[in-house]
């Protein structure tokens, strides 16, 4: 569920597929997310998981199976 709806949130803010999106993706590499992307997605994962992303934790965000353990390990 947290996977499906994050797909949703990265292929909108990227403007891609949905289908694009996949666990081992790299937010910078494979789906070439630029800096500003990354804060957007952040702020919209916020929102939408009631979860909040400091800056040291943003860093290690590097995948998007990283966002779901990280989302699964701070969801209220």
């Amino acid at each position: 569920m947290i996977f499906e709806k994050l797909q949703e949130i990265v292929a909108d803010k990227l403007g891609i597929e949905p289908d694009e999106v996949k666990l081992e993706s790299s937010l910078k590499d494979d789906l070439e997310a630029d800096s500003l992307d990354v804060v957007d997605i952040v702020m919209s994962i916020e929102e939408e998981f009631d979860v909040t992303v400091d800056s040291e934790d943003e860093e290690g965000l590097k995948t998007i199976a990283d966002v779901v353990k990280f989302i699964e390990a701070n969801q209220k």
